[in-house]
């Protein structure tokens, strides 16, 4: 497991933009997003409520992800040595 410090579930990418999970919690969290993503895709009749609801659900996990990440996203071209 990648050095999560209390209170963060994500740590940076070290290329890019975006976090990993590192604890139960940001592994929960992606997973809960995932399930609820399929099931909105799958499930919702009308497609403009389909698209609604995922961009709601998509806009809640990335702010939850940026909130829990260690340090915030950023671009990120590797580690420092």
């Amino acid at each position: 497991m990648r050095d999560a410090e209390d209170g963060y579930w994500f740590v940076p990418k070290a290329f890019g933009i975006g976090a990993t999970p590192v604890t139960w919690q940001g592994w929960a969290l992606t997973l809960g997003f995932a399930v609820l993503a399929i099931l909105d895709m799958t499930l919702m009749p009308d497609r403009v409520a389909r698209v609604g609801v995922l961009v709601a659900l998509l806009l809640l996990f990335t702010l939850i992800a940026i909130r829990k990440t260690r340090g915030g996203w950023s671009w990120h071209w590797g580690r420092r040595r």
